[in-house]
């Protein structure tokens, strides 16, 4: 009986139990805000790149040889 009394009483499992589900919660949150981000700082690459790619030109020199 008391080994059923003790094993009752030991909470060590219930902190394991906690962690890890605070730590899916973060995992979780992480991802979501990457996949959010990601959308926008993608479309802002593509526009710094196009903007970029038409105003700066390589090898074109006004003043000549």
């Amino acid at each position: 009986m008391k080994l059923f009394t003790n094993f009752f009483a030991d909470e060590d499992g219930a902190v394991t139990v906690d962690w890890v589900v605070l730590t899916a919660a973060i995992v979780g949150l992480g991802i979501a805000v990457l996949s959010t981000v990601a959308g926008g700082s993608g479309d802002l690459a593509t526009s710094i790149s196009d903007y970029l790619g038409s105003s700066i030109t390589v090898g074109d020199d006004p003043a000549g040889p």
